[in-house]
């Protein structure tokens, strides 16, 4: 078991050393009739048998390595689609069949190394089908593993319908790895390895044969069996032929050994092939170079558009100090506002300070005049009684009477200029309302610019707030984030990078999926969602 696991790693390597090369030289992709992708499913298979415990019965043997492959489906859920299509097929008929098809459609997907990791992690399960020295249970089934990892740089475009799995064959054809062991050892070698590949061929030869004898032998079995059941009285014959059976089960024990003996010297002989490993290495270090170099170019190209948002960066800085000149513009114009408010605001005060004098003035003068007007009614009243009681006195006061009558006249003029006054207070009283309509139009002005301040100033504060947020918030590269910001998510080919254009941070693509009008961009671009909130409770305060 040890020398079969050491010949299958050999063959296993070169048939992957053999597929990178020729992949290689035909751009990575390839199709089912590319002969070193045929070989190599030959050598999985061989792999994936050794050890295998078999299901005897009295007409023989019963190996099948799609047992094993169907536990891939319980403990990877990505493979349950392998399996369904696989046994959906209707042109497949035997467990081999689908364990082939199995293998093309998970090379197809590039996780062939991880379901077999899959299985070989969990040993415990492989057990009900292996052997405990099977190269699946050991330490060779980590290292096929690893190799098998270098086949996902491959595309292979596999059709399964039409192809015949169940009948084929699996043989190994060495000429496809003897072109490259000619090539390094030269004649000698060659030499060695036509006689392994004679070996190999009398080998199969003879196991041809044993299968043939073995089946002529199971026939006559049969035979017996039923004629035994039958004829009583033939039983010392059949005992005869069984005895011949033997002998002949015994040449065949000798021929068995006679072929593991040359086995072993072919054995021998193939562990001369490990040289070509290290060819292999290279090779394969070769493939990766320039897998490398082709990564090196993505970088260019990457550094080249790092360098032009740089460009776009710098012009996106002249805008903002754009920006601050037609701030410093707004806060002189504020300034100005500003100044002339005062300057309204002191007239209105001086206009108020002389409505109040002329209220006094007038106050004072009006209760004079009413003053002046209750003593002479009580003059009046006095006379009319001095009238009245001195009428016998009449013609000595006359001359009182004429001077009464002067008195009078003085009165009207007094009264006349009392109505002059009247009317003056009723002018002043117009011009006092003349000047409240004035006060109250220049406060309506006031209170409206006033408002246009507040607005103003809530530009200013949003302007700043923006000039803030732009030079507060730097912008995040795309080397520095491996995760949303918001959901700690991990970045994929799935789930792409996007920045928030208000704070500069990458976001996935459903944590950044709203668009808003910003004041450093006219059009609605993409912002994270604590941003939207963010802005959205902003505009809101801002209309209320």
């Amino acid at each position: 078991m040890m020398e079969e696991r050491a010949n299958l790693m050999h063959m296993m390597k070169l048939s992957v050393k053999v597929l990178l090369q020729s992949a290689l030289s035909l751009g990575r992709s390839l199709d089912a009739d590319h002969a070193p992708l045929q070989q190599f499913f030959v050598v999985m298979e061989h792999c994936l048998k050794h050890g295998l415990k078999v299901k005897k019965s009295f007409i023989g043997q019963n190996k099948s390595f799609f047992g094993p492959l169907e536990l891939v489906e319980k403990l990877c859920p990505e493979a349950a689609e392998i399996a369904t299509s696989v046994r959906n097929l209707p042109e497949l008929k035997t467990p081999v069949g689908r364990g082939r098809a199995w293998l093309y459609l998970a090379l197809m997907q590039k996780k062939l190394a991880d379901y077999l990791k899959v299985l070989i992690d969990n040993k415990h399960l492989l057990s009900e089908f292996y052997e405990p020295e099977a190269l699946m249970m050991e330490e060779e089934g980590m290292v096929i593993v690893g190799l098998l990892v270098g086949l996902n740089v491959l595309d292979a475009n596999l059709c399964l319908k039409g192809e015949d799995l169940d009948s084929q064959v699996g043989v190994i054809d060495f000429s496809i790895y003897l072109r490259d062991v000619q090539d390094l050892d030269g004649g000698k070698e060659h030499e060695r390895i036509t006689d392994v590949l004679d070996q190999k061929n009398y080998v199969e030869e003879l196991n041809r044969h044993l299968s043939c004898t073995v089946g002529d032998l199971q026939a006559k079995i049969d035979g017996l069996e039923k004629t035994n059941s039958k004829l009583q009285e033939e039983l010392s014959a059949a005992t005869d032929r069984i005895c011949s059976l033997e002998e002949e089960q015994q040449q065949l024990r000798e021929q068995n050994e006679l072929i593991r003996e040359r086995s072993e010297k072919s054995v021998e002989m193939t562990k001369q092939d490990t040289r070509v490993e290290l060819e292999t290495y290279k090779q394969t270090r070769q493939g990766l170079d320039e897998m490398y170099s082709d990564v090196w170019k993505q970088l260019k190209e990457e550094k080249r558009i790092r360098l032009d948002a740089e460009s776009s960066l710098q012009q996106k800085n002249e805008a903002i100090t754009s920006f601050e000149g037609k701030t410093n513009q707004v806060l002189s114009s504020m300034k100005q506002m500003e100044e002339r408010l005062q300057l309204s605001d002191q007239a209105r005060r001086g206009a108020e300070e002389r409505s109040r004098k002329l209220q006094q003035e007038l106050g004072s003068r009006v209760g004079a005049l009413q003053l002046q007007l209750s003593q002479l009614h009580e003059q009046c009243s006095s006379l009319e009684k001095e009238l009245k009681s001195e009428k016998e006195q009449r013609q000595a006061l006359q001359r009182e009477l004429q001077h009464e009558k002067d008195t009078c006249s003085l009165l009207r003029t007094e009264l006349q200029q009392v109505e002059g006054l009247k009317k003056e207070l009723r002018g002043l009283q117009d011009e006092k309302a003349e000047l409240q309509k004035v006060c109250d139009e220049q406060e309506q002005a006031l209170q409206e610019m006033g408002l246009h301040l507040s607005q103003s100033k809530l530009k200013m504060e949003d302007i700043k707030e923006v000039n803030k947020a732009l030079k507060g918030h730097t912008w995040l590269k795309d080397d520095e984030a491996t995760h949303c910001k918001q959901c700690e998510k991990e970045f994929s080919i799935a789930r792409r990078k996007h920045h928030c254009r208000n704070c500069g941070h990458i976001f996935c693509s459903t944590c950044s999926s709203n668009e808003l009008a910003l004041p450093s961009y006219p059009k609605p671009v993409r912002v994270c969602d604590s941003c939207h909130t963010l802005l959205l409770q902003r505009c809101s305060s801002t209309a209320s």
